[in-house]
C-alpha cells in the first residue's frame, strides 16, 4: 500500500543496543499521522556466530528473551501514545527477514536505523539498506542514529526534498514526497540535478514535468522547484545543507546500472545527513521497465 492511497501498516527494524531509536521516533510519528499501525521487527542473524546454519539453542534462547523484554517495552511506549503495534522475532539474514515481514503484514513502509555519521560506509549501509532498497516490496526509510544532531539538523517544519530523476519510480516517488508535504503540513522542495552546460543556459524543466510525475499542487502545499549543477548525489548534499529538510526521498531502481558494487542509492544513504525514504517502482512501472520501455535520465 502506498503513501498516496494510505500508509496502514510500519515495520520497523529494532536492536538491543539503541541504534534503532531514531528510526522508531520517525516511524512514530509517520503512524501517529498516517494512523499506521508498528510491526517491530527484530532479527538473530546467524552468520553473527559460529555457526552459519543456526543459532546455538542456548544463545538463541538469551537472545530471544532479551529481544522479547525490549520489544515488549516498546510496544507499551507505543499503545501510551495511541499507536498499535506487533512484534516479530526471526531468525535469519536481517534483510531477508524484514523483507518477509513486510509482505507478510502488506507494509507499506520499512524503517532501519544507521549508525550516523561515524558507522556510514559499505559495511552499516551496504550490508543491509542497500539490499532492502532493492528487494523490498515498499518504500525504506534509513534514519541515522545522529539524524536530530549537527549542522544538518531539521528546522522546525523543515521542508520534505524530492530528489526528482525520471526513472521508472519517479511516480511513485513524487506521490509520496507530495503526501509526506501535505500529511505533515510542509513546503515541498523538487530538486533536479543537470549537468553543468544545461543548468548555466538557464534551462528548468523542473516546473513543466510536476504533473508528468503525478504532482498536482493544491494551493495549500508550496512547491518549489530547485535546479542545480552537478551528479544527483552532489546536487541533493548542497540542497540539503541549504534547505535543511526533514526528510529526502528519492526514486530507486531495482537494479543499479552504476559501474561499481554500489549505486546511487548506496552513496545517498551513505552520505545524507537527514532520513533518506527510498522509493522502489510500483509493478506496473517496474515491469514496463523490465520490457524495454525507456525511462530518459535527468
Amino acid at each position: 500500500m502506498s503513501f498516496a492511497k494510505g500508509l496502514h501498516t510500519i515495520v520497523v527494524a529494532t536492536d538491543l543496543n539503541g541504534q534503532s531509536e531514531a528510526a522508531l521516533e520517525y516511524a512514530r510519528k509517520l503512524a501517529t499521522n498516517y494512523g499506521a499501525r508498528i510491526v517491530l521487527a527484530h532479527g538473530l542473524d546467524p552468520l553473527a556466530y559460529a555457526t552459519v546454519d543456526a543459532v546455538p539453542e542456548h544463545v538463541l534462547k538469551e537472545l530471544t528473551g532479551a529481544a522479547r523484554q525490549v520489544l515488549s517495552k516498546l510496544a507499551g511506549d507505543l499503545l501510551r501514545d495511541g499507536i498499535r503495534s506487533h512484534s516479530e522475532i526471526r531468525q535469519g539474514a536481517v534483510a531477508r527477514m524484514l523483507v518477509e515481514v513486510a509482505r507478510q503484514y502488506d507494509a507499506g513502509l520499512i524503517v532501519i536505523g544507521t549508525k550516523g555519521k561515524e558507522g556510514a560506509g559499505p559495511v552499516v549501509v551496504g550490508a543491509i539498506a542497500e539490499q532492502l532498497v532493492r528487494q523490498a516490496p515498499c518504500p525504506v526509510l534509513a534514519v541515522a542514529a545522529d539524524w536530530n544532531a549537527g549542522p544538518f539538523r531539521p528546522t522546525p517544519g523543515g521542508p520534505v526534498l524530492l530528489a526528482m530523476e525520471r526513472n521508472e519510480a519517479a511516480r511513485e516517488a513524487a506521490s509520496t514526497a507530495y503526501s509526506l508535504a501535505e500529511t505533515f503540513e510542509r513546503p515541498l522542495y523538487v530538486l533536479q540535478a543537470r549537468p553543468a552546460a544545461k543548468a548555466s543556459a538557464g534551462k528548468n524543466p523542473c516546473a513543466a514535468k510536476l504533473e508528468e510525475f503525478g504532482i498536482q499542487p493544491s494551493g495549500q502545499i508550496p512547491v518549489h522547484c530547485l535546479v542545480k549543477e552537478g551528479n544527483p548525489v552532489d546536487a541533493a548534499m548542497e540542497a540539503i545543507e541549504e534547505y535543511h529538510p526533514s526528510i529526502l526521498v528519492a526514486g530507486v531502481k531495482r537494479a543499479s546500472q552504476t559501474p561499481g558494487p554500489h549505486g546511487t542509492a548506496f552513496t545517498l544513504l551513505a552520505r545524507s545527513r537527514v532520513p533518506v525514504l527510498c522509493v522502489p517502482p510500483v509493478a506496473e512501472a517496474a515491469a514496463a521497465a523490465h520490457a524495454g520501455v525507456a525511462y530518459e535520465e535527468i
